[in-house]
């Protein structure tokens, strides 16, 4: 599998911070986790909840913090067209975790070593809470900082979140390589003048890493 990436661009300006992404490319996700959840919760089949679900306006809205956990629920009792519990929907939400990326902490150690490591997500303060709890210390502990939309009310693929991290961490858009797995945020940071990467396995992540850390 080739990295999406042309090495060329890579090679003229060396990049002096690693920003990544979570989800997929750090830590593990699986929707279907969630839907299981809910519709047990619901007593009915998952297949419907999962073609109900709308990563929609009033998603984009509790990511940047702008609508609280109690709004997005009863947004989802409306979309999906179930009536369970705040309990149940939050239970079923942070369900969405299977573990972190096997091999991507040892990654992380070895570019830490040479590279400073941020991270960039697009989250709400439900998943903030849970990640935090410990469960993934042994991978998250390798980022200097963690920018969530939650917390800076900013989303990917928005320039303004890529100038607000840059800017942040005080290193120029162009010596900033950046690891996301949807092709639209990709996009966004290269417009933002980014190096960025496409990450469809761990073997990306790896073949693009190994000739900045030796």
């Amino acid at each position: 599998m080739q990295v999406n990436v042309v090495m060329g661009r890579l090679g003229r300006t060396f990049p002096t911070a690693l920003l990544f992404d979570l989800g997929r490319v750090v830590i593990d996700i699986d929707f279907d986790r969630v839907y299981r959840h809910w519709a047990a919760a619901a007593g009915c089949d998952a297949a419907p909840i999962k073609a109900r679900m709308a990563f929609d306006h009033q998603h984009e809205r509790f990511e940047r913090r702008e609508i609280e956990a109690a709004d997005w629920f009863q947004h989802l009792r409306r979309l999906l067209g179930i009536e369970i519990s705040d309990a149940d929907f939050l239970a079923g939400w942070n369900d969405i975790f299977v573990g972190e990326v096997p091999g991507i902490a040892e990654l992380l150690s070895a570019a830490g070593r040479r590279l400073p490591l941020y991270a960039l997500t697009n989250t709400n303060r439900i998943h903030v809470a849970h990640w935090s709890a410990g469960r993934f210390d042994n991978v998250l502990r390798h980022f200097r900082h963690i920018f969530a939309s939650s917390t800076i009310g900013l989303r990917k693929p928005d320039r303004a979140v890529f100038d607000h991290v840059a800017r942040e961490i005080g290193v120029s858009h162009e010596r900033i390589l950046f690891f996301d797995d949807v092709a639209e945020n990709v996009e966004g940071a290269r417009a933002a003048g980014l190096e960025a990467i496409q990450v469809r396995s761990i073997e990306d992540v790896r073949r693009a890493l190994t000739p900045l850390t030796g």
